[in-house]
């Protein structure tokens, strides 16, 4: 199993599933982008069966690149809800990694918030942070803003963004988060399992960060189109060298069992991809949302498009 989840994020369910079947996983861990190119290197000669990676950008990309092989599967399609698997089995999502806008809580009033297309507003000139264009999760963000509103609405938006953020992009969204509390910025726009990573991580420092901030759910009904918020995966390919692929795809159906699920969504921070698995109390704190029903593999499809409109778009 080649992973860019940290060992700890997966190594004690695969140890469940190995005292519960008797397959031994060996583990392998490292960058979703460095991890892509072993695969390429190594070929139809990888030993990995199973490739377990983050956002459906970088699933793609295995598919695309002839890494991954098709999946049929009745218990993963009646678990996992169709816009989080690609259409033709070539992955599945394992967790929903949501990324809203979270706003500091003394100086932005909520009321002012709705759409992730309206943080181009000139209201919100000099208050927003968010990382740069080169993260995959902010192309992913611009890819399904193009799957809405078409690539010309979205350019104009993504310029209009640009001119309103508080300082050149820097840093990972954690670092978002810090400089809203620090007063840099007012808004930052980040994937919800780094804050509740902030609140549960012991550290005075973060979790004053954390607690300073709170969540808005965009794009809900009511708001705009009301398509619900941006929501990318974690998830899991059957890789094209796979010579255990019986026992990869067992493995597959393990990790979304309501167990696994439910403990995997805990430690990780994100929600449950299967519908019905109860939430963490942090996540649950936010109160629930609906998600943008975008079947996530257009977000590769689309990912080539956003890289390019956010260059144009002068996002650096």
């Amino acid at each position: 199993l080649y992973s860019a989840r940290k060992e700890a994020l997966i190594r004690p369910l695969l140890d469940r599933f190995t005292e519960e079947t008797g397959i031994e996983v060996k583990l392998v861990t490292g960058k979703a982008d460095a991890l892509l190119q072993r695969l390429k290197s190594e070929g139809i000669n990888s030993p990995a069966d199973l490739l377990v990676t983050v956002d459906a950008g970088n699933l793609h990309r295995a598919k695309a690149a002839g890494l991954t092989q098709p999946v049929i599967s009745e218990t993963l399609a009646s678990a996992v809800p169709e816009p989080y698997r690609a259409p033709a089995g070539h992955w599945v999502g394992l967790s929903l990694r949501a990324r809203p806008i979270l706003y500091v809580k003394d100086r932005v009033d909520p009321a002012s918030l709705s759409t992730y297309e309206a943080l181009s507003d000139e209201a919100f000139k000099g208050r927003i942070c968010i990382r740069s264009s080169s993260n995959v999760y902010n192309q992913s963000l611009v890819a399904s803003m193009i799957a809405a509103n078409g690539e010309a609405a979205t350019e104009a938006w993504a310029e209009g963004l640009v001119k309103n953020l508080a300082r050149p992009p820097r840093g990972g969204d954690r670092d978002q988060i810090r400089a809203a509390a620090a007063g840099e910025c007012d808004i930052a726009v980040a994937n919800t399992y780094y804050l509740a990573g902030m609140l549960k991580s012991g550290d005075a420092d973060q979790l004053a960060a954390a607690e300073s901030m709170a969540v808005f759910w965009p794009n809900q009904p009511g708001q705009g189109d009301g398509r619900g918020a941006h929501v990318n995966v974690s998830g899991a390919a059957l890789t094209q060298s796979a010579r255990n692929k019986e026992a990869a795809i067992q493995l597959m159906e393990y990790l979304v069992r309501p167990e696994s699920q439910a403990w995997y969504a805990e430690v990780n921070g994100e929600y449950p991809v299967r519908e019905g698995v109860a939430v963490s109390p942090v996540l649950e704190n936010w109160g629930t949302f609906e998600a943008d029903a975008l079947n996530l593999e257009r977000l590769g499809e689309l990912n080539g498009d956003a890289v390019r409109l956010m260059d144009r778009a002068g996002w650096r």
